[in-house]
């Protein structure tokens, strides 16, 4: 019961096609892993064995039937607590969200999900309103490393990325507002996809704005891409969601990346500090992609420092977020989110169009390096996990805020295009490193192809954590 934990959804599914395993025994043994490990790692906030045991015994008669009714039918899924799910409390990490609700309504995401008849376990924890790259919060605590329980598994979407790495649940369900799927992913190691902007509908769109996207996590890249099919379906309440074309993000998989041109940027052009293990395992990967006949060419993007323009957008979305809340209520708030939304209080309108005006050059700037390479690849996080209860790593302290140690996800946050981390390696102690792959804006495929075959290629995915 123990391995089944451990088995990708492509797998899962296999299997129940020729009744080989039921999804009842395979959320057994995910339940029974809760029980043992979420004690310690404090993944989840809510489990609700009763409504995953329903959901796994109606997909078992489905099975048994030949009639799954979608392609991630019994697969075991978790949901980021700051994601609507009917029937469940969503208090994204935050005291001042009342958990009477009522909570009548499901996400696009979650309902995408419940249709393809995936085995919804429970809500992942966040910090709170998902403001940090790092995952504790006033109402849930603190989240911890499966890879070592005294360091982070990042954020903001650290809870669903220790729940897959410590074999919680096969999939996750995450939320990317500056690299809070890609640092978590590659702090667990795992893969997990921010996809192009609007490729994932969401409902209630994000107070952090268009920054904000949704996407997968999961045991591998051929799990992100199958779970992209069920998330991309369409939803009339999100404005912003890009047309539904029926694409199936998995057959172009095998296709690799053979011919493409990819661009090596190891500091964006500007970083000043990448840590020397993430730098080394970075470099190792590329030379993976050169071997399985990528055309590689060191090239950075050729914009500055984004970091103050999107401070520009995601602190005034801290504050349009914060400030209709009653004083009793703010109190509750954690310090530091209140000092981000005090600070995104001060910009002007004529502050916020410039950085609006200076994200579009970005995006053009892309569009016209996009035209030269196929892809971009960079380290996913500048520094492997560190210490939790902090903002950053305690030996390279410089600022008390976190982008300086991500200075590779917001920027593509703001250009919206889809970027992924995928397992390149570990450090000398054993913490996992990830690799950032980024496409063109709507060339989702091309990463994951590219992530698909560097993982084929290599056995950093195959590894398990301590707990």
């Amino acid at each position: 019961m123990s391995d089944l934990v451990w088995l990708p959804a492509t797998t899962l599914v296999s299997h129940y096609r020729v009744k080989t395993l039921s999804p009842v025994e395979v959320t057994r043994a995910v339940l029974e892993r809760i029980a043992a490990v979420n004690p310690k790692v404090n993944a989840y906030d809510l489990v609700d064995e009763t409504s995953a045991l329903a959901s796994a015994r109606e997909s078992e008669a489905r099975w048994q039937r030949g009639a799954p009714i979608g392609p991630l039918d019994g697969v075991p899924t978790s949901i980021k607590d700051i994601v609507l799910t009917r029937g469940w409390p969503t208090l994204r990490g935050s005291k001042t969200v009342d958990p009477a609700g009522p909570w009548n309504d499901d996400a696009p995401a979650t309902a995408r999900l419940r249709e393809a008849g995936a085995v919804l376990i429970g809500k992942t924890t966040t910090p709170e309103f998902g403001w940090k790259g790092v995952t504790d919060s006033p109402l849930t605590g603190t989240t911890r490393n499966p890879w070592n329980l005294a360091m982070t598994p990042g954020g903001s979407s650290g809870g669903a990325s220790a729940q897959v790495a410590a074999g919680m649940g096969q999939l996750a369900i995450g939320t990317d507002g500056g690299g809070s799927i890609r640092i978590p992913c590659a702090f667990a190691g795992i893969p997990g996809l921010k996809p192009s902007f609007g490729r994932v509908p969401a409902w209630p769109l994000s107070p952090f704005g268009t920054v904000a996207h949704l996407g997968p996590m999961a045991r591998t890249v051929a799990d992100c891409a199958l779970m992209l099919n069920v998330l991309a379906r369409p939803d009339p309440r999100d404005w912003f969601s890009l047309p539904y074309d029926g694409t199936d993000w998995t057959k172009d998989l095998p296709l690799g990346v053979k011919g493409l041109r990819i661009a090596f940027s190891p500091r964006l052009g500007y970083v000043k500090y990448v840590h020397p293990e993430v730098e080394a395992r970075v470099a190792d990967a590329v030379k993976v992609f050169e071997k399985l006949g990528a055309r590689i060419g060191a090239a950075d993007p050729g914009f500055p420092d984004a970091e103050s323009v999107f401070t520009a957008h995601w602190t005034s979305g801290a504050w349009n977020l914060l400030r209709r809340l009653p004083p009793e209520k703010l109190a509750l708030v954690e310090p530091g989110l209140r000092a981000a939304a005090e600070h995104g209080g001060r910009y002007s309108l004529a502050d916020y169009l410039d950085a609006v005006a200076a994200r579009g050059a970005m995006g053009e700037r892309m569009k016209r390096f996009h035209t030269d390479w196929d892809l971009l690849v960079t380290p996913a996080v500048a520094v492997p996990a560190f210490e939790v209860g902090r903002l950053e790593p305690r030996s390279h302290a410089e600022r008390e805020n976190w982008t300086w140690w991500t200075p590779f996800s917001f920027p593509f946050n703001l250009t919206q295009q889809p970027a992924m981390s995928v397992p390149c390696g570990f450090t000398s102690d054993g913490l996992p490193i990830g690799l950032q792959i980024v496409g063109p804006m709507h060339r989702d495929d091309l990463v994951l192809r590219a992530g698909h075959a560097y993982e084929q290629a290599t056995d950093h995915h195959k590894r398990r954590p301590i707990v």
